[in-house]
């Protein structure tokens, strides 16, 4: 599935990921391929990206996410690289 990050300055990351997991409002949860329909709120807090063969993790400082139709677009306050 394509994931998107996007702050207010620059694209932060965009490419292909297995699982993406995310800093909810609400508590921590994570997307997988095909799945459901989503928007929520973000935290502050690990947004982690598993890829094929890496990992990475950053920090994001509350935001917005979409899921859709195996696209993910996450628009992030501001984003810290790890």
């Amino acid at each position: 599935m394509l994931l998107e990050i996007v702050t207010p300055d620059k694209k932060v990351f965009e490419g292909e990921v297995n699982a993406v997991t995310f800093p909810g409002s609400d508590g921590e949860f994570q997307v997988l391929s095909n799945h459901a329909p989503l928007i929520s709120s973000l935290g502050k807090g690990s947004l982690r990206i598993a890829a094929s063969g890496k990992n990475e993790e950053m920090t994001v400082d509350g935001g917005v996410v979409e899921v859709l139709n195996n696209h993910i677009i996450v628009l992030a306050e501001s984003v810290l690289e790890d």
